[in-house]
């Protein structure tokens, strides 16, 4: 059975990238790739990395009107990543363009809050209630416009689960029992995560700032 851990590789630097994706392909089901490597290394790099014959996450977080976004997503072409996000505020006619643009096998998903964020983040932006419901607001919206499903924390992927229960859902922000929060602040449990609905997890820096990556992500493999 295919990992469903993913390894965050959010760093600018292709050797590095390659470096740790290739300590622990053994070990993660794909690598995830921000917006700081493709800044920095574009098609050229996501290409490469693609050499590695690891299934590849490609994190852009899209978010502009239709139009824009839906050719954006036409420009990726020959990338075909396995998994790419867009932003659910975006609103229903740029998630139907993104679909409709992406290459068949591409699991477009529609971020709904940032894990950095929480209720009073929220309120600070002008959207009234908690970050609970508005991730509930933004799942319905994601099925309904036809993507395949949605980014949201541990906190919230049970709920989101039950309301979409044949959707696609991406959880960040997962850190080992033991783990570091970080800049995070809605995190769960690998294990946790798994047992309410998630598809996938994404783990970044307690693999990639571990003094060896590959036991990082074989210990976290083996709590899944």
């Amino acid at each position: 059975m295919t990992s469903r851990l993913y390894v965050a590789l959010d760093t600018p630097d292709l050797a590095r990238a390659k470096a740790i994706a290739q300590r622990v392909r053994y070990h993660v089901g794909g690598i995830k790739l921000g917006l700081e490597f493709f800044m920095a290394n574009g098609r050229p790099g996501v290409g490469e990395m693609h050499e590695l014959g690891l299934p590849i996450f490609l994190d852009l977080k899209l978010h502009d009107i239709p139009n824009t976004v839906g050719k954006a997503v036409q420009a990726l072409y020959g990338l075909d990543p396995a998994v790419l996000t867009v932003h659910a505020s975006g609103g229903r006619a740029m998630l139907e363009d993104a679909k409709a643009a992406a290459p068949l096998n591409t699991k477009v998903v529609a971020v709904t809050m940032l894990t950095s964020l929480d209720d009073s983040d929220l309120a600070a932006t002008g959207v009234a209630g908690s970050a609970h419901d508005q991730v509930l607001r933004l799942t319905e919206l994601a099925m309904s416009a036809g993507v395949d499903g949605i980014v949201c924390s541990g906190a919230e992927v049970a709920a989101a689960h039950k309301l979409w229960p044949k959707g696609f859902f991406v959880v960040p922000g997962v850190r080992p029992a033991n783990g570091a929060v970080g800049d995070q602040k809605r995190v769960v449990t690998p294990r946790a995560a798994l047992d309410a609905g998630a598809s996938i997890l994404v783990v970044g820096r307690p693999i990639t700032a571990a003094e060896d990556p590959d036991i990082a992500a074989r210990e976290i493999g083996a709590t899944l």
